[in-house]
């Protein structure tokens, strides 16, 4: 959940270079730009998405997996509802770190990562946007709840009030020890538990341990954001997992948790869905190259960027192997 998900991204150099011709909003007076749908998207960080859109796949894999059937069009509403969550996440967390002075021009080494400080918009604007994608997603969750029946609407709710702690409040969520788990748990542990009640109409507590490897890549997304900005949390007085640890132990429980990581994979694999172990050597050849790279990262401010479009890199090889293995334990049937 995101900064969860930084947004600082090469491939957004573009936006960038558009956001750096203004200059930024001096903080003494009322801003005065609109919010245009160039920053909305921006705010919204596409490049995130992976996160909400990982575990909605893995959900859809393991449900055709058990029971042969799968619906699409179920499957694409929940994965349309939990990149509007995402993407309202992304938003509220550039708001509140607007808002509490956490993020300013001087410690933001890419604009774009920082919509409100470099483009003189009225944060009320973003915090609107956000609110209005999370009212669309529950619009769009009618449909699953119509379908499914309340539990769902439980866990979206559940969902809900934690983004929300999450970046704002007295004392949020990420500047806290827990941010990594939490995010992960509800991520990457809910949102499967969730999409797979829906589309088998069964709550099916195995769904938990099934999300595991993606409890885990999401986590890693907050660990690697945290322990690159070690120095800047200690002084916006965030208390994160990283500024606990010290970047040198943090270090070593990333790379304990990438290993991790990649065993519950190979474990859950062989375990549930015996058929799909066929995939795991090629699972393990296209994530070496990335997975090396990241453990070579040094994890400091000035990485951030390439960091965190490795372990982004990395939670979309990992996850698309992961789904194809299960989905590869069976034949494929769709129905619409």
């Amino acid at each position: 959940m995101s900064e969860t998900t930084s947004k600082s991204t090469s491939a957004r150099r573009p936006a960038t270079q558009a956001a750096r011709a203004s200059a930024p909003a001096p903080r003494g007076r009322e801003p005065q730009a609109r919010l245009t749908p160039q920053m909305a998207w921006l705010l919204a960080a596409p490049h995130t998405w992976p996160a909400s859109i990982l575990p909605v796949l893995v959900a859809c894999a393991c449900a055709y997996a058990t029971t042969g059937a799968l619906s699409v069009t179920m499957a694409c509403t929940l994965l349309v509802i939990c990149v509007l969550m995402q993407s309202a996440v992304n938003t509220l967390n550039d708001y509140f770190d607007y808002v509490k002075g956490t993020d300013s021009e001087e410690d933001n080494v890419d604009p774009s990562d920082a919509v409100l400080v470099y483009n003189d918009v009225n944060p009320a604007s973003a915090l609107r946007l956000a609110l209005g994608m999370l009212a669309a997603a529950f619009a769009l969750g009618i449909y699953p709840i119509v379908q499914a029946g309340w539990i769902p609407l439980v866990i979206a709710l559940v969902g809900a009030l934690i983004v929300f702690l999450y970046s704002g409040g007295k004392t949020p969520i990420s500047y806290l020890p827990i941010g990594e788990l939490v995010s992960g748990f509800v991520m990457g542990g809910l949102i499967p538990l969730a999409c797979y009640q829906v589309l088998t109409g069964s709550l099916d507590w195995r769904a938990l341990a099934w999300a595991v490897p993606t409890v885990i890549g999401i986590g890693l997304i907050m660990l690697t954001n945290n322990t690159c900005d070690i120095e800047k949390d200690v002084a916006a007085q965030r208390k994160t997992l990283a500024v606990l640890l010290g970047r040198a132990r943090a270090v070593r429980l990333y790379h304990a948790l990438m290993y991790a990581w990649v065993a519950a994979v190979i474990v859950i694999v062989g375990v549930w869905f015996t058929g799909g172990l066929v995939v795991m050597p090629f699972m393990l050849l296209a994530v070496y190259p990335i997975a090396k790279a990241l453990r070579s990262n040094p994890l400091a401010n000035p990485a951030r960027i390439g960091a965190m479009a490795q372990i982004c890199s990395l939670n979309v090889a990992l996850g698309a192997f992961y789904a194809a293995a299960v989905l590869a334990s069976r034949g494929m049937t769709l129905m619409i």
